[in-house]
């Protein structure tokens, strides 16, 4: 596991110093992007003022929009599970049927 090294990012308009493992820093730097673009949506809809406020309703809306798409996808992911569950136990009754 490679050494966690601080990079230099920033979010509103103000740098942070975010440890990151050499191979997360694309991650890092796409997550940073985003949280940077969901702040300047709180801050344009102006109905949220101050620096620590938009960072928290945007911080809400990311979360809102991860339960949103885990729970849109558990039913897709169920059925899947479901499908391969059934496919593999055709595929043992075949065996199980095949001449040896």
């Amino acid at each position: 596991m490679s050494e966690a090294k601080p990079v230099s990012v920033t979010i509103m308009d103000k740098e942070y110093l975010i440890a990151c493992e050499e191979g997360e820093k694309e991650q890092l730097h796409a997550a940073v992007k985003m949280l940077n673009q969901k702040c300047t949506e709180v801050r344009n809809s102006g109905s949220v003022i101050g620096t620590e406020r938009i960072a928290v309703m945007a911080a809400l809306h990311m979360a809102h929009e991860l339960i949103d798409h885990e729970n849109r996808n558990k039913d897709y992911t169920s059925k899947v599970d479901d499908d391969v569950r059934r496919l593999r136990q055709k595929i043992e009754e075949a065996l199980n049927r095949a001449p040896a």
